[in-house]
């Protein structure tokens, strides 16, 4: 990860966080956890106190809190312009481990195709 980020951040977990939601649009505490191997608490922790700073607004789906960018904050509207540039500039490494994972099961009769 970028270090630029993890201090403009304040931490990794914040600098996380934030890129996930880039990528995803959305996400819940558990899942950025376990994408970064980060200890959930610490997750929670951060979602907490950006969507306390204006920073992402939350909604309940079931049992869980999915957490996205509030699109009503102008600075959040900025951060997500710096934040889809440094995505773009991550190690090819950093991308295929962290930001290009499937987010929703295949569906059952749709073919798996092996590219390669």
């Amino acid at each position: 990860m970028n270090p630029v980020l993890e201090a403009l951040f304040g931490n990794r977990t914040a600098a996380c966080v934030l890129l996930f939601l880039q990528c995803y649009g959305e996400g819940h505490a558990q899942r950025i956890a376990k994408t970064f191997d980060f200890g959930l608490n610490m997750t929670q922790r951060q979602l907490k106190r950006l969507e306390e700073h204006g920073v992402l607004v939350s909604r309940r789906l079931g049992n869980m809190r999915l957490f996205s960018f509030n699109e009503r904050n102008p600075t959040v509207r900025n951060l997500r312009k710096l934040l889809e540039v440094e995505l773009a500039a991550l190690p090819e490494d950093d991308q295929q481990q962290y930001f290009r994972q499937r987010q929703r099961p295949r569906q059952s009769n749709k073919p798996l195709v092996m590219h390669g």
